[in-house]
């Protein structure tokens, strides 16, 4: 008999004599009388693997056994699924105990978070420095732009003349990885809501990493940051209001966390909904705003199943109304979501943080978690920039703007071409954004005696994030000379230019790509890739060793090898891809895990190393940087994480030796 215990009520398969038990036929045990109150409407998902049950007798104990003492009566709602005969609605989930541990009721309105610290001296004077910055060149965005020629011919036009807008965020002046620590007095204060995912499949050692990188997560928030808890399987509950973590919230916190049992099956949709009346419903309001969403399953409550060759599931059902772009809140309330092992939906998650405004991150090495979230959140402890908008005007009365390759940030072209827009949102400090745009450039008449035509105006506008202050900043004018005639082969060109255009090519590859796996062309997939990635390494950029146009092609050859066949594209490819295409149109580190031909486990985003001898195709580099989005605060929170694992593994006992396997004497002797 199996020494597992019930996943339904948490007690020994052997514990109590006289009980029937179920296996069913993924091979999982329970007690009989702990399954059938909840089978009675129909089919039941195993609370551990999802696997739906085909065939299972219903059966009444007469006297079902207690559960114990600790635990609440165990209720599963009926997930949403075809039934045998008839449509069953789940039971309401609400202000019920849920995960096998004692709770109090949940309150009608989440209006019980805890007060944010009141304004400190030190608040009024960065708002006054601020104020003082945007009109004196203090700390400020810096907005630069990149011309792709230096020149054009007087008496020549051209159509698609790239010019890059390059922003960058101000860096806390604490400098280092004292910006990203816990009670920065030079940062905005975080409102964080974690959803985390308690399902049946986290059981064993997926929880345990989770409650750790939770306790990385709470141990580097400081004391103006607020958390709440959130956890969620068949139901969601609020296991913590919103809390200050100052030393006794840390507690009460990592207090919630380890109390959580997994069990029951996957309901993301209520895990979003009960984080969205946290945010809704709080009484105060922190300057920055964000929520963590983990898990490793599909949702079976709101996704009803697809028959074959049905169209896609409408995955923004998951997402409730107020995390929308034009919901009740802004950008700053994005949902960054984390795809756990091989069997998490990537494509919900991705549609998730998509709508949203946060990014993907695909966890493929279980014990990597907590680095994930530990990149994250040395983004969002360092949030400097808030509302960014960048507005363009041209310059020159026959200067026209075409179109601008903006990722996923909103962009506008008036319908005259003279003038556009991106919707940029929040930055982390030291954060960069670089966009495309395609003018056209009219020829010049030489009577009028010009040497240079003005090309575009660009203005900055924004929120400084800790003060509240708003901010204008207004670039040079970008300019292009304008000689009688060009040498073409002598013309200066811009390597930024040049290097972005390659990154913004290869994005487009990579989503058709995906497209095409999608459908089941996995060889096109392929080509498409390879084709792409010689592109890569043929640019000026690479050949000149640019880091992140190498690192650019070993993206696309790991992307090949994924989506190569379509049992390597279920098992990782999919998730790897939308992980690659979030991180490119957010233009933002996430936390990808190269695995071909990286020498040792590293959580990207981030950096990997390349073996001595790179794979055909790749130029051979000793590292490099999988992206150029991840800032000094979120390289630095990862380092810290890398670190706290290292001594924690250090302070493990060792393993005990397998069966037949000779123990090291040096160890028994220790």
């Amino acid at each position: 008999m199996s020494n597992d215990p019930c996943a339904i009520c948490l007690g020994g398969m052997g514990a109590r004599g006289g009980q029937a038990i179920f296996t069913a036929e993924c091979s999982h045990t329970f007690h009989f009388h702990c399954i059938s109150a909840s089978v009675a409407h129909g089919h039941l998902v195993c609370p551990l693997c999802n696997a739906q049950w085909r065939e299972l007798p219903f059966v009444r104990p007469a006297q079902p056994s207690p559960a114990p003492p600790t635990l609440p009566p165990p209720l599963l709602p009926i997930p949403l699924m075809e039934p045998m005969h008839h449509h069953v609605q789940p039971p309401p989930i609400r202000n019920r105990p849920m995960h096998g541990v004692q709770t109090p009721p949940q309150p009608e309105v989440f209006d019980d978070d805890e007060p944010v610290e009141p304004p400190a001296a030190h608040d009024s004077q960065r708002q006054a420095a601020a104020a003082a910055a945007s009109g004196s060149g203090g700390t400020l965005l810096i907005v630069q732009t990149h011309t792709e020629y230096s020149a054009v011919a007087l008496d020549s036009s051209r159509d698609n003349f790239a010019v890059l807008v390059h922003v960058k965020a101000p860096g806390i002046s604490s400098g280092g990885e004292a910006a990203a620590a816990a009670g920065d007095a030079q940062r905005a204060p975080l409102d964080l809501v974690t959803v985390l995912d308690v399902s049946g499949s986290m059981s064993g050692e997926k929880l345990a990493l989770l409650k750790q990188a939770m306790g990385f997560v709470i141990d580097n928030l400081g004391p103006h940051d607020r958390l709440s808890v959130v956890s969620f399987s068949s139901g969601a509950l609020r296991v913590t209001r919103l809390l200050r973590m100052s030393e006794s919230g840390k507690g009460l916190a990592m207090g919630a966390v380890e109390s959580l049992v997994a069990r029951g099956g996957t309901n993301i949709a209520e895990g979003l909904r009960t984080a969205a009346k946290v945010l809704d419903e709080r009484r105060h309001r922190n300057a920055v705003s964000s929520v963590i969403l983990l898990s490793d399953g599909q949702d079976n409550y709101t996704m009803a199943r697809r028959a074959p060759g049905a169209a896609a599931p409408n995955y923004e059902a998951l997402v409730p109304p107020s995390f929308m772009a034009n919901g009740t809140r802004d950008w700053s309330a994005a949902i960054h979501t984390f795809g756990f092992g091989n069997d998490h939906d990537a494509a919900a998650m991705h549609v998730i943080s998509e709508t949203t405004g946060g990014t993907f991150s695909y966890i493929e090495n279980e014990a990597v978690i907590q680095d994930a979230f530990a990149q994250c959140i040395g983004g969002l402890l360092t949030v400097v920039v808030q509302g960014l908008r960048v507005a363009i005007t041209c310059g020159h009365s026959g200067v026209r703007i075409g179109s601008i390759e903006s990722g996923r940030y909103e962009s506008r072209v008036d319908d005259d071409g003279r003038s556009s827009s991106v919707a940029v949102g929040e930055l982390y400090a030291d954060e960069e954004r670089r966009f495309l745009l395609f003018l056209t450039v009219p020829a010049a008449a030489a009577t009028d005696g010009e040497t240079e035509t003005t090309l575009i105006k660009v203005c900055c506008s924004y929120r400084d994030a800790a003060g509240g202050a708003h901010v204008d900043v207004t670039a040079e004018d970008t300019v292009v000379a304008r000689p009688e005639q060009v040498v073409e082969a002598a013309a200066e060109r811009s390597v930024e230019v040049e290097r972005e255009r390659v990154r913004v090519e290869a994005a487009a590859d990579i989503a058709a790509a995906r497209a095409a796996a999608e459908r089941g062309a996995h060889q096109e997939a392929v080509e498409i890739l390879e084709h792409r990635q010689r592109a890569v390494a043929q640019s000026e950029a690479a050949r000149g060793g640019d880091p992140t146009s190498l690192a650019l092609g070993a993206e696309l050859f790991e992307m090949r090898r994924r989506v190569s066949s379509r049992n390597s594209y279920e098992r990782s490819g999919r998730a790897y891809m939308l992980s690659g295409i979030s991180m490119h149109a957010q233009q933002r580190a996430n936390t990808r895990q190269m695995s071909a031909f990286v020498s040792g486990p590293v959580a990207s985003g981030g950096g990997f190393v390349l073996n001595a001898a790179g794979p055909e195709g790749v130029p051979s580099v000793a590292a490099a940087e999988t992206s150029s989005f991840a800032t000094p605060a979120m390289r630095a929170m990862l380092l810290r994480s890398r670190r706290a694992r290292e001594a924690s593994a250090e302070q493990q006992p060792p393993p005990p030796p397998k069966a037949g396997e000779a123990l090291d004497p040096e160890s028994v002797n220790q």
